[in-house]
């Protein structure tokens, strides 16, 4: 594998297809550091909901940008990317190559394109003050406000979709430029790094979401519904970011007696499936993603080497 020294190797893929253990293995080969891309495993205390690896599972390997942040917290894309980026630079500083692993595939898009987050204003009181206009408008009336000034982000915005539309007029209101002009001139900017980025994955579908099952299941005897009531007992709003989560909301549900704890788990697992699915359409979106079906690469050994070799 030829790197230079400002190249990034990403390990992504669906949930449960084995990116932890390749990403691991990697960088004991490389001498080297992961940077987690998982926008769950950032929260401290949503471990097993979270599959964050364990002390045994990393195997020595530093990771980075794992329980950063506290549940209750609205972490954003742009905050990730600060993080992530600081620890890149301070790995190449080293002279070690970051490893990102991870599937939330907007955290590592936006780490590895150089996008600009200056128009994401930071807490002004904007925000809310915009909130508030949304609730007493209505989605579709303030949609509509949207449009006047940013026709075209008003296109693809669903009146019920609040966080954006009111994201988007925030945007305007601080800065004067419109979300979809900021966008355009930041599409222009050259790469953050350069990358190296394999995607595991199954060509039979019916396995991977076999491996899901099975994983939810491993997570319940784990005792992912204790976690959940710690978390609830702790004073976690079941309506906050971190508790949408699939995993959460749905054990959560289940603890206010909202349905059945068997109901809880197969919805989990229903969910995470179609969880699976978007994020191989995500990536199918990446035409210089280097894919590693498992049917070809069968053990660890075999997708190690095909990463070296690439």
């Amino acid at each position: 594998m030829s790197i230079n020294n400002r190249t990034v190797i990403v390990i992504t893929g669906p949930t449960a297809s084995g990116k932890t253990a390749l990403g691991v293995s990697l960088a004991l080969a490389l001498g080297t550091e992961i940077v987690s891309a998982d926008s769950m495993q950032l929260y401290r205390g949503m471990d097993i909901g979270s599959a964050k690896p364990t002390r045994g599972e990393m195997r020595g390997v530093p990771h980075h940008m794992i329980d950063v942040a506290d549940p209750g917290e609205d972490y954003s894309v742009s905050r990730w990317v600060e993080g992530a980026a600081a620890c890149c630079d301070a790995l190449f500083a080293q002279g070690k190559t970051p490893v990102i692993v991870g599937g939330t595939g907007l955290y590592i898009e936006s780490l590895l394109s150089g996008r600009d987050f200056s128009a994401a204003p930071g807490d002004s009181g904007v925000r809310e003050a915009l909130g508030a206009e949304y609730d007493a408008l209505g989605g579709a009336a303030f949609r509509e406000k949207l449009r006047l000034i940013d026709p075209e982000r008003a296109e693809k915005l669903a009146p019920g979709d609040k966080k954006r539309l009111v994201r988007a007029m925030e945007v305007y209101t601080l800065t004067g430029e419109t979300i979809t002009a900021h966008d355009e001139r930041t599409k222009a900017l050259p790469p953050r790094y350069a990358s190296r980025r394999f995607a595991l994955t199954w060509n039979d579908r019916e396995t991977l979401y076999a491996r899901i099952r099975q994983r939810v299941d491993e997570m319940i005897a784990a005792g992912l519904f204790a976690e959940v009531e710690r978390l609830l007992a702790a004073g976690l709003s079941d309506s906050c970011t971190a508790m949408q989560a699939i995993g959460y909301k749905e054990i959560a549900a289940a603890l206010r007696g909202e349905c059945s704890r068997e109901d809880a788990v197969e919805t989990v697992k229903r969910e995470s499936c179609r969880y699976a699915k978007r994020q191989l359409t995500w990536l199918r979106r990446d035409k210089g993603l280097v894919w590693l079906p498992r049917e070809a690469y069968p053990t660890e050994d075999d997708l190690l080497a095909a990463v070296l070799r690439a």
